[in-house]
């Protein structure tokens, strides 16, 4: 394939990430109408919080199964396929009347967004040449998911004036005309040896996949309970013991069939292993710190939820830097330096928005939510690069689910866990603006210790590349030192 994309090519991308948009768009639309939603339906506390977490548990849960099912079953297919469910299941949740058919409805999205992202992302993998074509559209991808959830959030914030259910129902639009696009422009895959093995001579690893899916079940609902803090812990470290022996259980069904969904040996590769731990690492901060920046500006500074998006939408300057700036930096500098470089920008703006106070204005805050998205910009498309580069092309589809479950996991962990801190930190009783600005910068911690964690697995990774580079350079010159004595 040329070095220049072709009009087609570009056509194939903006489909790809038009779906990675609509899944972006569409959680952030909902995260500013759950308010809206609570008062309108009477929901109480509990079930309005599943509202949100039924989509983290059915991503998360089925994002492994997902990605390797592009593989073994058509990237295509799959991605078709859950494209049309996304959209049905998007269009049923706005005319719930009670609160379950909201969870049903979030929770059968989430999983269908599982099956779907991870097949864009292995399409646009196996499309474009390895090199600076899939970085450049690696690239593209990541920034249009940034910019989804920034627009997200304005837009939320405009049709929850006109009423929650419309929150629903513009993705439907959206969604329906990617998916008529999808269906023209979307490749027919070729030949699939793989597939053809597997389900034909070897059949395909149901215990592997049912073991799979319920492991990251329970450690998802695990994750997701972290918010209760200490209430109800019991359960909380039940979920997460289960799910954690059902991942040993997991490994030794892969080693004993022959056709394993996921062969375990990609865990050798320290290069897709990093990039999923920085990914979820940096993922799980950025949502943590969106999260209590939220917060602060709506409970305690009184913002209302249009004023709080407008506010935050700065953050999706990554969608102008990531296929803009990021590329060159990539190409002058390596993904590592480039990921590493965003992740101390996200320390430096988590440390800095530490010194919060009560009459900040917005102009102290800018900076902040600047830094904040160019540190996205600058680590999320090139972790995205790192956890595909070399795999091979039967194995895109694992690669990109193994990279979404780390994401959707950490995006779990780090709202969990802020919202555990801050519930922990906060006085019991009637709290003042003073105590809960306190418990807003203890809660900070959690991201910012997130984004240091982060910081050190990536320096560890370019640490090891010099090391590999001086052995491989020592071996060079010793070769050339031996071979005149050979001579």
């Amino acid at each position: 394939m040329p070095k220049t994309m072709s009009a087609r090519a570009w056509a194939l991308l903006l489909v790809l990430s038009g779906t990675i948009f609509l899944e972006g768009i569409d959680v952030a639309m909902l995260s500013v109408a759950i308010p809206s939603i609570r008062s309108d339906l009477e929901l109480p506390t509990g079930t309005a919080a599943w509202v949100m977490s039924a989509y983290v548990l059915g991503y998360a849960g089925f994002t492994l199964l997902g990605g390797r099912a592009a593989d073994l079953l058509g990237r295509r297919r799959m991605f078709l396929t859950w494209l049309a469910v996304f959209v049905g299941f998007s269009g049923l949740g706005g005319f719930a009347t009670e609160g379950w058919m909201l969870i049903v409805a979030r929770f059968v999205t989430g999983v269908a967004a599982a099956f779907m992202t991870p097949a864009a992302l292995s399409i646009i993998t196996t499309s474009y040449a390895e090199g600076p074509q899939r970085n450049k559209a690696l690239l593209v991808f990541a920034g249009t998911a940034a910019g989804g959830f920034s627009l997200g959030l304005v837009i939320g914030g405009v049709l929850t004036e006109f009423g929650w259910r419309w929150v629903f129902f513009a993705p439907v639009v959206l969604a329906g005309a990617i998916l008529v696009a999808a269906v023209r422009i979307v490749p027919a895959e070729r030949a699939a040896r793989t597939v053809r093995t597997v389900r034909t001579k070897k059949g395909f690893d149901l215990p592997g996949a049912a073991v799979a899916a319920g492991a990251m079940l329970l450690l998802a609902y695990g994750i997701v309970r972290l918010e209760h803090g200490t209430q109800g812990w019991q359960l909380t470290l039940a979920a997460v013991l289960a799910g954690l022996l059902l991942i040993a259980a997991f490994v030794a069904v892969e080693r004993r069939t022959e056709a394993p969904l996921v062969r375990l040996g990609i865990f050798r590769t320290g290069s897709v292993v990093r990039a999923g731990l920085g990914a979820m690492l940096f993922v799980g901060a950025f949502f943590g710190f969106q999260f209590v920046a939220t917060l602060y500006l709506q409970e305690l500074r009184g913002w209302s939820s249009l004023q709080t998006a407008f506010a935050l939408f700065v953050l999706g300057i990554d969608a102008v830097l990531a296929p803009t700036l990021t590329p060159r930096l990539v190409a002058g500098y390596g993904n590592t330096r480039v990921i590493l470089g965003g992740f101390l920008a996200a320390i430096l703006a988590y440390g800095t928005f530490l010194q919060i106070g009560l009459e900040w204005s917005y102009a102290a805050m800018f900076p902040v939510f600047v830094l904040v998205g160019t540190g996205f910009a600058l680590a999320y498309g090139p972790l995205t690069i790192a956890a595909t580069d070399g795999v091979a092309e039967e194995e895109q589809g694992l690669a990109g689910g193994l990279l979404n479950t780390a994401t959707q996991f950490g995006s779990a962990v780090g709202i969990s866990a802020v919202t555990a801190v801050y519930g922990l930190a906060l006085p019991a009783g009637d709290p003042g603006p003073g105590e809960t600005l306190d418990a807003f910068r203890t809660a900070l911690g959690v991201p910012l210790a997130m984004a240091v964690l982060g910081a050190v697995v990536t320096a560890l990774g370019l640490r090891n590349r010099r090391t590999k580079v001086t052995k491989v350079v020592a071996g060079a010159v010793a070769d050339e030192v031996r071979q005149p004595v050979r001579g």
